[in-house]
Formats: C-alpha cells, structure tokens, sequence
C-alpha cells in the first residue's frame, strides 16, 4: 500500500513536467554546469550566471552525480555559458530528477511511520499525508527545488531517534547540514538532545562512558564535515561568503508570513498615517536587497539572530528538563518543529518555503496524537496558501486553489478517521476562512478595479500579512502546550471535549 500510495504521488508529478517553471530551474541547471565543467576549487567562485552556487559542498556534490547522468540527456546543457538553456531535454532531465531522488523522502516517511504509527490505519494515513503534501508539490514540481530529496534525510534523522539509534541520526542530520545549512536553524534541538538523554544519560554506565560517547559523537559529525569541506580547504572563506549573504536584507522577495511582515506592514501604515516618504517603496515589489524602515528601527542581521536565539531559548530549556522518558522522542520532534516554527517567525531573510520546515515534522506528529493533528490542519491550510504567490502564473490560479481545496478536505477525512470529532475553535475557523474572501480579493477584485496597475503588489502583502497573523497564532499557543506540557488529548478525551464545545 504504501508503495503504491507513493507511485500514484509520483504520476501525479509527471503531470507537471511542462508546467511553469521559476529561476530556480536555471539555478540548478546552472549548478549541474559549474560541478560538470568547472574544476572543484572553481565552484564558488564562478560568477558565469548570477545564480551562483550558495549550498554547502555535499549539494554541489550531489550535482556533480546529477551532472554525470544529464550528459546523456543533453551535454549542451552542462556548458556554463549557456545561460537560461531549457531544451526539451533538459526540462525533462531536471524535471525527472526531482522525481527520481524523491525516494529518499518516501524512505524517510517510511521510517517514520513503521515506528512511530500504532495500528496500519495511522500509517497508511500518515503516509499518504506526507507523500502528498503539496506545499512539496508546489515548491518542488512546480516551482522546482529538492526539497523532497532533503526533507528525506531529516525524516530519516527523526526516525533514528524515534528507535534510540542516536549516533545514525546524528549522521543523517550532519550530512542534511552539509546538504542545505537552512536547517541549522533546528540543529540546537540536536545538540540539547543528543547530550542529554545520548551523552549525558549514565544507565548505570562508568563514569567514563559520557565522554566516550561525546567522542563518538563529535567523530560522526566530525567526519561528515571532514567529508564535505575538506575539499574545499583552501576556499573556506569565499566558500562561507557564498553560504551567508547577508546583504540580501531582511525580507526575501515577498515578504515570508512571519514577525517581520506584520513589522514591515507596521512601519508602512504609520509611515501614511505620520505623512513620510515610504522607504520600503521597493519592499513591496518583489525585490531583493537591503532598506530601511521609515518609522520603526530598522533591523539588523545580529538583532534577528539575537531575537531567534531568545525565541528558540523556552523550547531548548524545556526539552533539557524533560525526565519523564514518556513519548521522549516524539517531544523531540515537538521540539524540531518549535524551533522552525522561531527561525521562521524572526530569522533574517526567511524564504517562505521555510514554512515546509514546521509542517512537514508536524504532520509526522498527527497520526497518533490529537492536539498535534490540530495544529497540523491548521497550519497547513494557512501556510500551504502562503507559498501561492509562488505560483503567480495566470493559468496556475484553478490549479493551485485545486489543490489546496481537495488536500484540505482529504487531510480534514483522514484526521477524524484516526481521531473522530472536530479540531478547529470556532475563531479559528473562522480565521481560515477568510483565506476565501482574500482569495477573491487577489483574483477578481483586486484587477477588477485595476489595483493590478496602480497597486499590483497588494495582494502579496495582504497574503503574508494575514498568513502572519496565524503562523503567530500557532507559534504562540504551540509553544505554550509544549513548555507547559499540557496533556496533549488522546483519541477518547479529544472526542469528550469537542462534543462539549
């Protein structure tokens, strides 16, 4: 069955081979050229393209070994002076390739859901939650990223620990950081967690034992780093400057549904209520680059990382005090989702796709918990839609809202199949709603009164402003059951509670 859900996901991605298709599509096609043509101590530094190479050395491996099958596809695509070539061939090589390495996120998944679902039913479910999530639909097969292909490896992470084997999870997370360092963002949840209930847990051991497996642990992580910068010893410093740009600024093209939308959208209000001049003209419009607030204090890279920092600090604080071994590991990845949920509420310029990084682990967590699948429907409603603006092709609209439409209403049978009930408050409802009224607004009302020429860029901030609003609403209340630790409902008592609202 679980193959088979798989397979029916994976047709459905061909569908979209000759769909719409963002830069990114070059950038990687740009990345396959550098690793294929250029020598090894060349890749970060070749500025052919704009679309530079910016992922840690393992993902410019990973596409040297894509390189080396594109060649049969088509070479001319692997010249790096062939700037925006999309032959046929290529489209297809590239296309099928997300597909292809989309196996590891269905291993991932399928770790997963071996160890942590309790009958076949929540595993068949939660399979099929995952494997067709279509934010990965949107941003991978559409769009076009690997997102799949890394979400794997921290699938496979979280399911090491799910069975104790910490020193594997330990490897797949240090190769998943040496494949895209987005996800350092969740790596203090590692760190807490593998020296408290790894090193730091006796067991009746020698008092030796701790330091032994810290040695082992550090070798692990060690050797993967080994692995994946040693290469590039004598680059380390260009090599960094590529991985942390921080000039960019502090919003990406649109604003991500986080803290600094709802701040960038303060200072423009009141720089119309007080009269001024408007310094984020530029950053509404879609672009990427530094500026500063009219009004309220402009932001700095260290502001952000202190801001993250004390965000994530209840989390790790918690997750350090836990005795009880009760549901230890899936407090884990309660705890992996938390700090994604912090670096994507006040990280420096957070891409909206980072949103994947909260949903994904969450909906590992619904099958067997009904608190978790709450949150896991609301969120995903809210921030699937955020990653529309994305998709801005006109003739995407009925596909996108197609999806979005039937995933929600699959997602909304599945959970009460396992846990029966209603999940959703009354205002919480009623806030997903309203996803409706500024659907309509965006794709009827707005270019009817041409606002998509005087304003075109309203709907984008409306978009991110008001999936703020809940990704806010989630962070908040999520944290505060974690750090209290407030029972998290079984199947029966979720059921007695809702009948009672």
């Amino acid at each position: 069955m679980f193959w088979h859900t798989f397979l029916l996901a994976s047709a459905i991605k061909i569908l979209f081979l000759a769909s719409y298709r963002s830069t990114d599509f070059e950038v990687h096609r740009n990345w396959l050229a550098i690793t294929h043509s250029r020598p090894l101590a060349k890749w970060y530094y070749d500025a052919t393209s704009e679309w530079t190479l910016d992922y840690p050395p393992f993902f410019a491996y990973f596409e040297w070994a894509l390189s080396q099958v594109a060649a049969y596809f088509d070479p001319a695509m692997l010249v790096v002076t062939n700037l925006n070539y999309s032959s046929t061939q290529t489209v297809l090589f590239q296309r099928g390739s997300v597909i292809v390495t989309d196996i590891v996120f269905a291993f991932g998944v399928k770790r997963c859901m071996s160890k942590l679902a309790k009958t076949e039913n929540q595993h068949i479910i939660g399979s099929a939650l995952l494997l067709s999530n279509i934010g990965l639909l949107m941003v991978d097969h559409i769009h076009f990223q690997y997102n799949g292909f890394l979400f794997g490896f921290l699938l496979l992470s979280l399911s090491y620990i799910l069975t104790e084997n910490y020193l594997a999870s330990a490897l797949c997370f240090a190769v998943l950081l040496n494949l895209k360092h987005i996800f350092i963002y969740v790596a203090p949840v590692y760190v807490v967690y593998l020296l408290k209930f790894y090193c730091f847990r006796n067991n009746g051991a020698s008092a030796m034992a701790p330091l032994i497996k810290l040695i082992k642990l550090g070798s692990v992580v060690g050797g993967v780093c080994l692995l994946s910068f040693g290469p590039f010893y004598n680059h380390i410093p260009q090599l960094f400057a590529r991985l942390f740009p921080f000039k960019r600024g502090l919003t990406h093209a649109y604003w991500a549904p986080n803290f600094w939308a709802l701040y960038n959208f303060a200072d423009k209000v009141l720089s119309i209520v007080l009269g001024r001049k408007s310094a984020m003209a530029s950053g509404t419009g879609g672009l990427v680059q530094t500026f500063d607030h009219t009004v309220l204090p402009s932001i700095s890279p260290t502001t952000t990382f202190v801001m993250t920092a004390v965000a994530m600090f209840p989390t790790l604080y918690k997750l350090w005090t836990l005795k009880n071994t009760t549901n230890l590991a899936q407090n884990f990845i309660r705890a992996v989702t938390m700090c994604a949920c912090s670096s994507f509420m006040f990280g420096w310029h957070v891409h909206e796709k980072a949103i994947l990084m909260v949903i994904i682990p969450l909906t590992v967590l619904s099958i067997t918990n009904r608190n978790d699948a709450r949150w896991t429907l609301f969120l995903g409603i809210l921030g699937h839609y955020s990653l529309f603006p994305l998709l801005f092709s006109s003739e995407l609209i009925l596909i996108k809202h197609a999806m979005h439409v039937v995933y929600t209403g699959i997602s909304v049978l599945l959970f009460r199949n396992i846990h029966g009930g209603r999940f959703l408050s009354i205002p919480e409802r009623l806030y997903l709603y309203g996803f409706v009224f500024l659907s309509l607004f965006e794709n009827i009302i707005h270019p009817a009164l041409n606002l998509d020429q005087t304003l075109p860029f309203i709907p984008l901030m409306a978009t991110s402003v008001y999936s703020a609003l809940g990704v806010s609403y989630f962070w908040l209340n999520y944290q505060k059951h974690f750090i209290t630790q407030t029972p998290f409902l079984t199947k029966d008592q979720g059921v007695s509670k809702t009948k009672k609202n």
